[in-house]
């Protein structure tokens, strides 16, 4: 038994790209997003044979695209997908809170905005 001889054989790997491999938008983006002109031109896009799904099944809580309707719907039900509309309920951080949060005024709890799941168009399927 004893100690292995083979040492130093696996590859040191590039933190910057571990942490942006999977990046999605955040929240403050996803908030823009689901502004109704910003998601009438999201929830409506031209066919693009690059993205999956052709661009045509997109989430605008995860911002994120799926291959088909049925795969879309089912996302819906899922815990992460549960999870952004939880998180994106809180209104999000802007410049005049964080002056508040360094002592130029008296802090004010954040505000919860109503956020519901997208609506769903059936002819699609």
């Amino acid at each position: 038994m004893g100690k292995s001889k083979q040492t130093g054989n696996h590859k040191k790997k590039n933190l910057k790209t571990l942490k942006t491999k999977r990046r999605t938008k955040d929240l403050d983006q996803i908030h823009s997003d689901l502004k109704p002109e910003t998601a009438a031109k999201l929830l409506n896009q031209e066919v693009d044979y690059d993205v999956t799904g052709c661009a045509q099944h997109y989430c605008l809580h995860c911002a994120r695209y799926f291959v088909d309707m049925r795969s879309l719907k089912e996302h819906f039900k899922t815990k992460v997908h549960k999870k952004r509309l939880k998180q994106l309920k809180e209104e999000p951080y802007t410049q005049a809170e964080a002056d508040r949060a360094a002592g130029m005024g008296s802090y004010i709890p954040p505000k919860m905005i109503e956020v519901k799941t997208q609506a769903v168009e059936e002819d699609m399927d």
